[in-house]
């Protein structure tokens, strides 16, 4: 009996010439699958690539994170205060104190206003209110009244009821000391200073009366001098605070003990240590994305190429960063030592930050650090360091005629700019920034326009001539590098079809792979339909080649016959 082959709804029954069609199907089937296949494969290269741009953008925005904790000046231009009594004085320095050494005598603390009554109940759950009854004071020189206080209120009902209460909750707080054998109600102002004073006036039906608050502390400012200041006896510089951040600029006392006679020595110093930390967090954020982008791009010896070698947006955003770290500040001027304008440093470089590019080096094109150099240039000028790092919207006139006196955050942008101001002795008669002109006020001028927009510069020599130089707005490389982050990592707006280099390339590249599919889809249908009309074909021909065979048979039996 003949072997029967079956595949789908269609069976060979093997009665044919003896050829496996299920065989010779799949073999011809599996040729056409191979564009299938390749199509496939054509797929994965562009999900690798995708994948790819979706890990450096992560590690692009990662950067950005990380260099947002010390793009500002305060932020990098760490200053350390050291105090010689730290039980009595402590203190933290932005990076607009000066180094220097000041010394502090403190002659009383602020504090609040607290008032206990002299009587008390036996328990937390007595009532303390006789009748119905309102609750009035002033605080800080404003009355308040708590009304319809409900009889038979507790202690700890009352205490509640100021604590939570919408008018007085952020004003005083109320508690109890137990003494050992009743409960005393006290009410504590909590602000400190002696503006903020506390007085029960009507206490209505509670059994405590005005006159059972005894003021047990009185609400006073602090007092402290500052490098013998005020000198004449009794002087005080008095705040309402024991956190005192407007005597000395840039620096913030924490008073913690009053000691008069005591001079307290706080040392403010930079810290050189956090702000060489800072430089190498930059360094090595950069070298971590600029890492990345070598392996996705590097060409190996055999001039075989990576996945992303010559990809237009990785190079690109390769190239923009290599522009940030190797080119001039935004903003920043090379120093005049003739004309001591510019900036002291204004390219990394300048302070021993710069790209390996030794052949063989592990480094290779990353950023090196040379430690003795940086050093040095810390040691010389910390600030110019720090702005070179951290500048953020800093103006500078280069000229001696004019000062530049404000921008509009946001809006101006860093840059160097030529000023021209012409002065007829009485006025300003005309004025251009950046070749656009002025607004004029007086002897102030405004840019209205382009770049500048915003910025304000003031006539300094009134004289009539005509003055000209520039004015730069300096940004530094941490914030440059973090908005050319933003740029690049900006998201896809299907609307408008912009975002980033890498957004749109993935969109791009989705878009491909959509296509692909499509193609794969129609492969597969056309291969299906392909696979069933053979088998059609080849049933049709095996069940003709029975009955050729059987014809046969019946020939050959009736030859036999005749025989």
């Amino acid at each position: 009996m003949a072997d029967t082959y079956t595949s789908g709804a269609i069976n060979f029954t093997g009665l044919g010439n003896g050829t496996d069609f299920n065989q010779l199907i799949d073999g011809l089937i599996n040729v056409e699958q191979r564009r299938v296949t390749r199509l496939e494969n054509w797929k994965a290269s562009w999900e690798t690539k995708n994948e790819q741009f979706k890990s450096l953008n992560t590690s692009m925005l990662n950067m950005k994170t990380a260099l947002e904790s010390f793009d500002t000046m305060n932020e990098f231009m760490a200053k350390a205060v050291n105090s010689t009594h730290t039980t009595q004085l402590t203190a933290t320095a932005t990076d607009a104190a000066q180094e220097a050494s000041h010394t502090i005598e403190i002659g009383q603390l602020a504090t609040t206003d607290v008032h206990i009554t002299a009587s008390g109940v036996s328990s937390l759950t007595s009532s303390i209110v006789t009748s119905n009854t309102n609750f009035s004071f002033t605080y800080a020189g404003e009355s308040y009244t708590l009304s319809n206080i409900s009889a038979g209120t507790t202690m700890d009902g009352f205490v509640n009821l100021i604590n939570n209460h919408a008018d007085t909750r952020g004003i005083v707080r109320a508690s109890t000391i137990f003494d050992g054998s009743v409960y005393h109600l006290q009410l504590n102002g909590l602000d400190q200073g002696a503006d903020n004073q506390l007085v029960i006036s009507d206490t209505g039906s509670m059994v405590f009366n005005p006159s059972d608050f005894n003021e047990t502390q009185n609400a006073v400012n602090s007092q402290i001098r500052v490098n013998g200041f005020p000198s004449a006896a009794g002087g005080w510089i008095e705040r309402s605070s024991n956190t005192v951040d407007d005597v000395i600029e840039g620096m913030t006392l924490n008073l913690h003990e009053a000691n008069i006679g005591t001079n307290i020595t706080l040392n403010v110093v930079t810290d050189t240590t956090e702000i060489k930390n800072n430089v190498l967090k930059f360094i090595e954020q950069v070298n971590v994305v600029r890492a990345q982008i070598q392996a996705i791009t590097e060409v190996d010896e055999e001039g075989e190429g990576s996945i992303l070698t010559g990809n237009y947006g990785v190079d690109m955003i390769a190239q923009k960063m290599k522009n940030i770290t190797a080119e001039l500040g935004q903003g920043f001027v090379n120093y005049d030592p003739d004309t001591l304008l510019g900036d002291k440093y204004a390219a990394l470089s300048q302070i021993g930050i710069l790209t390996d590019a030794e052949d063989g080096s592990p480094t290779y094109g990353l950023l090196k650090l040379d430690s003795e150099k940086f050093d040095e240039a810390l040691k010389e000028d910390p600030d110019a360091v720090a702005e070179l790092f951290s500048a953020n919207g800093i103006g500078e006139s280069q000229s001696p005629d004019f000062t530049f006196t404000s921008l509009v955050e946001g809006t101006t942008k860093p840059g160097v700019y030529d000023v021209q101001i012409v002065s007829d002795g009485n006025q300003i008669t005309s004025a251009t920034i950046n070749g656009e002109a002025a607004k004029i006020s007086g002897w102030e001028i405004t840019s209205t326009s382009g770049d500048t927009l915003g910025m304000a510069l003031r006539l300094d020599n009134t004289n009539a001539g005509t003055y000209s130089g520039t004015v730069s707005i300096k940004q530094g490389k941490t914030g440059e590098m973090i908005e050319e982050l933003e740029a690049l990592t900006q998201p896809y707006n299907e609307y408008t079809y912009e975002g980033g280099p890498l957004a749109v390339l993935q969109n791009n590249y989705n878009d491909i792979m959509d296509n692909i599919d499509d193609k794969i889809a129609y492969e597969t249908t056309r291969i299906e339909k392909m696979e069933r009309n053979l088998k059609l074909k080849f049933a049709r021909l095996d069940a003709l080649l029975g009955q050729y065979q059987l014809r046969q048979g019946q020939l050959e039996n009736s030859l036999t016959q005749l025989q």
